[in-house]
Order: structure tokens, then sequence, then C-alpha cells
């Protein structure tokens, strides 16, 4: 609810819920402390994905794969604004290192020869979330596995003829 709408109300997502507003309130003191819970359970869910993913020890096609059906899960979990997340100083600081870690594993990908080296610098880095948001909107009917294959896919051998 809060995807489609940050700004709903405290009653609204209660109603939404099936439960009075007064159980949200003895929960949660706050629609900002309700929020952050929300922002915190994503960061938590998006740390244990790239842990799974295994990006130091899988092989580059089978590490991407897992982050990739992994964050593609966590997207659809947890559809929150991340710019709004992202103005605590903590929240935002864990998740440059989750950046960070991506992009390692994605040099990785280019020292073993697996992404192309003469693409511009951060250029991966940029196309793969946009990738995983667009299969999230555009292809819900998608398992989290097969919306995987084709962000993979696309990003491994681009949109020309093989």
């Amino acid at each position: 609810m809060l995807a489609a709408d940050p700004t709903a109300s405290i009653a609204s997502i209660a109603a939404e819920a099936g439960v009075d507003r007064r159980t949200v309130y003895r929960r949660f003191a706050s629609r900002e402390e309700l929020l952050a819970t929300i922002y915190e359970s994503r960061l938590e869910a998006v740390e244990q994905a790239i842990s799974d993913a295994r990006l130091k020890e899988a092989p580059v096609g089978v590490a991407l794969h897992r982050y990739v059906e992994n964050i593609i899960a966590v997207n659809r979990k947890w559809p929150v604004d991340l710019t709004r997340m992202l103005t605590d100083d903590v929240v935002r600081e864990r998740r440059n290192a989750s950046v960070r870690e991506f992009d390692a594993f994605l040099q990785r990908a280019v020292d073993e020869g697996a992404l192309r080296a003469e693409l511009p610098e951060g250029w991966a880095s940029a196309l793969l979330p946009q990738l995983m948001h667009l299969v999230v909107r555009q292809m819900p009917d998608l398992s989290d596995g097969q919306a995987a294959d084709l962000v993979v896919d696309t990003l491994m051998k681009g949109l020309g003829p093989a």
C-alpha cells in the first residue's frame, strides 16, 4: 500500500490490513516508526539476498542469477520508495556497503570475461537495477526465477541476435 501511495495514512493501512488503527499504534508509535521498520526489513532482506548469492565464491553466472532472483523477490515483497529510506545515515551506509559489494562482484565478472571490459564504468551497475525494476513492474506473472532468467539473459547477451 505504501508503495502505491507513500502518503497513506495509518487508518487506511490498518483498514487494508483488516485491523483497527489502534492495533497499528500499539505496535508502532508513529507512522515514521512503521516506515522505519519497513525500511529495516527491506534492508535486511537485501543484505540476506546478497549473502545468499555467494558473490565471492560462486561462479559468476550462478552468483549473478542468484543475486537477481533474490533481489527481484525482495523488490516484490518490499516495494517501498528507496529515496525516503536513504535519508537515514545508517541505512544509507548499509546500503552503500551492499552496493560496494555488488560492484566488486561486477568487477570480478569483467575480470573473468563474463562482462565486456570496454563498457563505460558503472554501466552494468546502473543498468541491472533498471532491468529488475522493469521485470517486476511489467512482467508480474513471471516467477522470480523466470524473471531472473530474463534479466540475466538480457544483461549478458543484450537484445541483438545471438
